[in-house]
């Protein structure tokens, strides 16, 4: 009598209501990081506010196709087959939005598609041998990139509470009065026979009023309202409650910014129920050397921190990664990358609060998160999804952002409490003086402006600076050997 073979949990398919339910529940602990980071970089390019309504559907629709592909699996290349949910990688949000800082609009965006693409296809070459550069990224110096990528992002939810540096709600304006003399000055200067020496050009008036758009009181008291609900969910709240609680903190902010007229619906009336998301939105992509450079570098952070994560997914799934699963793990991440490019996206890895999730609910089925892939999918085709999410004022996103951003950071600081500091005092100085120099161009932004231009989009990411002091600084003072238990529970520790 022939015995029907054991299913392994990883592969075992539950009833269709069910794997909705568990791959919505998925979707929800990811969505909030997944809106975000289309947002960050759709206001960094200037784009208008459609087209950042389109970053979001592009993003969720990205994320849905990558995720179907890492979880169910596409030929022996591609999908680690385990119960992974993909989203946008905060790492390359700090060079992104340095691209979109220095090339605004389309043609920035065109920029930053293409180096997207092109890392992609670097990743999907270089994912055999990611094994062999794991040695060079121990814990001390994943910690001290992720705790440098944190710090960095804080700066943008800080901006989203009280206002940006530049544009609108900078912190000062200028004196209509002095505007307008130095108009007249200008057209009395600019008179036939006129004395009066023509006014030097690129010369303006300062601002020097403060801007009643700048840190108003009611932004202050949304941004406030939405960090104390994540608090109060993520205190009282159990479970699966507790791990959604910066989505529901930013729910329960819009609610408070609509009653107060802060929030226009007009655009998500206008928005289409449907919409299909078209490659090459902005334009045939542009490849500058220097930009495809930088983001290859994030690619590699990427996909160390994604290493870490298959293997402890592995450990909690009870089925171990081999090195062909994880190369098939890695180069889907490139796979996931380039489609983003195509699609008008970013690049793409396997996000840790699902990792966790897993732990804790027990439900180790791919099957969910492919579920889960389709879901996201549904909800990138629904374009008024994305302007509603579009249309939230950023004070709401100031108070999420804090908490979010800062969870990013903290992550590293727990994945830095697994060294032994007394034991090696060397580890002291990589973390010093990596996070110093990770700190230069938040404190000193112009530090770079007597350098060569085509350095500025790698010096000018703290991430980078730090990733690249931390990785030089740990060989020379500590050496490369190899741990890969020590990666494994790195990854344990960033699941946030």
């Amino acid at each position: 009598m022939s015995s029907t073979p054991q299913v392994h949990p990883v592969d075992e398919v539950s009833a269709a209501p069910k794997l909705f339910a568990l791959g919505l529940q998925h979707v929800l602990v990811m969505y909030a990081g997944a809106i975000a980071v289309p947002l960050i970089v759709g206001r960094a390019l200037q784009l208008s506010s459609t087209d950042v309504a389109f970053l979001i559907s592009a993003d969720l629709f990205v994320c849905g196709i990558v995720t179907i592909l890492q979880s169910f699996g596409a030929t022996q290349w591609f999908g680690i087959r385990l119960p992974v949910m993909m989203g946008v990688t905060f790492a390359a949000v700090g060079p992104m939005v340095a691209i979109a800082t220095a090339n605004p609009g389309t043609e920035g965006a065109r920029q930053l598609f293409g180096s997207v693409m092109a890392a992609g296809v670097v990743a999907m070459l270089i994912a055999p041998l990611m094994s062999r550069l794991l040695r060079f990224f121990p814990p001390v110096v994943t910690g001290t990139i992720i705790l440098v990528i944190g710090i960095s992002l804080m700066r943008i939810g800080i901006n989203w509470i009280f206002g940006n540096p530049t544009g609108p709600t900078a912190p000062t304006i200028v004196d209509p009065a002095h505007s307008r003399w130095l108009s007249t000055v200008d057209d009395l200067s600019s008179a036939p026979g006129s004395a009066i020496p023509m006014i030097p050009p690129g010369l303006r008036a300062a601002p020097s009023l403060p801007n009643p758009l700048y840190a108003t009181l009611g932004d202050l008291a949304i941004s406030a309202a939405v960090l104390v609900a994540i608090v109060v969910v993520a205190r009282f709240g159990k479970g699966f409650l507790a791990n959604v609680s910066v989505l529901l903190g930013i729910v329960f902010g819009s609610g408070i910014a609509a009653a107060a007229g802060k929030v226009s619906f007009t655009r998500v009336i206008e928005a289409d129920w449907f919409a299909l998301v078209m490659p090459f939105h902005f334009g045939t992509p542009l490849f500058d050397p220097v930009m495809v450079v930088t983001m290859s570098l994030v690619m590699i952070v990427v996909m160390i921190e994604s290493t870490g994560m298959f293997l402890a997914l592995g450990d909690l799934t009870g089925r171990p990664v081999t090195r062909r699963m994880l190369s098939a793990g890695l180069r889907t991440d490139g796979l996931g990358t380039l489609i983003g490019g195509l699609f008008n996206t970013f690049p793409y890895t396997s996000i840790s609060q699902n990792v966790g999730l897993v732990g804790v609910t027990g439900v180790r089925s791919r099957f969910v998160c492919v579920a889960g892939g389709g879901i996201l999918i549904v909800l990138g085709l629904v374009p008024k999804m994305s302007a509603m999410v579009e249309a939230l004022p950023t004070s709401v996103l100031g108070g999420a952002g804090i908490a979010m951003f800062g969870m990013v950071a903290a992550t590293g600081i727990r994945i830095l409490s697994g060294v032994d500091f007394a034991a090696n005092r060397n580890s002291l100085l990589v973390v010093a003086i990596s996070l110093g120099i990770g700190m230069i161009p938040l404190v000193a932004p112009d530090f770079s402006q007597w350098m060569p231009a085509v350095l500025h989009p790698l010096i000018e990411s703290g991430i980078l600076l730090a990733t690249f002091s931390a990785v030089v600084l740990n060989a020379f003072l500590n050496g490369t050997a190899d741990d890969p238990a020590a990666t494994r529970r790195a990854a344990v520790l960033s699941d946030h």
